[in-house]
């Protein structure tokens, strides 16, 4: 996990640690496991809400990275039309590559794609610094006012922002072999 870490492919670095038989808020580690909980993207939407920014989640899935850089949404699900988190379809179904992209640049990781409202775009921003400040590791990468982001149209007067998912690091260890069970 540590790489993908490092390589800045999370929400944030901050992790809380649970030896078994501790809670992780209400999930009780199951005897033999540790306990691992990261920072959601769900997280930046509370921050987001708070600073007055409407936000619409559109949907979750695989952010293709070249050469370090987000290209294109290569797969996705809607909020709308799942009752699942996409991003826990994806793990299951094995579909990631944090690990390439950790070791060279290219692959795919989880990711989320949202709306604000385009007038909000500078007040994002600032509450996007702050985050930063505070141990949030990935800026949004924002689309402009009705243009495409990374292939993905927005709608008119509104920015998109893709925000990666916090269970990259723990998809990196799954991806190496690692047995782990996630809970988003």
């Amino acid at each position: 996990m540590q790489p993908a870490f490092e390589a800045q492919l999370c929400t944030s670095d901050l992790v809380a640690i649970a030896s078994e038989g501790e809670r992780l808020g209400e999930l009780l580690v199951p005897e033999g496991m540790i306990g691992l909980a990261t920072i959601c993207s769900i997280a930046i939407n509370g921050a987001l809400l708070k600073a007055g920014v409407p936000m619409d989640s559109r949907f979750g899935g695989l952010l293709q990275i070249r050469d370090h850089k987000p290209f294109r949404f290569v797969e996705l699900i809607h909020y709308a039309s799942c009752s699942l988190d996409p991003t826990e379809i994806f793990i299951m179904a094995k579909m990631t590559q944090v690990g390439e992209v950790v070791r060279k640049g290219d692959g795919n990781i989880l990711a989320n794609f949202r709306e604000i409202p385009a007038l909000c775009r500078p007040v994002a921003q600032q509450v996007m610094t702050r985050l930063k400040e505070a141990g949030n590791r990935w800026g949004a990468h924002y689309g402009g006012n009705q243009r495409a982001c990374v292939r993905i149209p927005v709608e008119p007067n509104k920015v998109g922002i893709i925000l990666l998912g916090g269970l990259n690091p723990v998809t990196a260890a799954q991806e190496a072999g690692i047995e782990a069970e996630t809970a988003p």
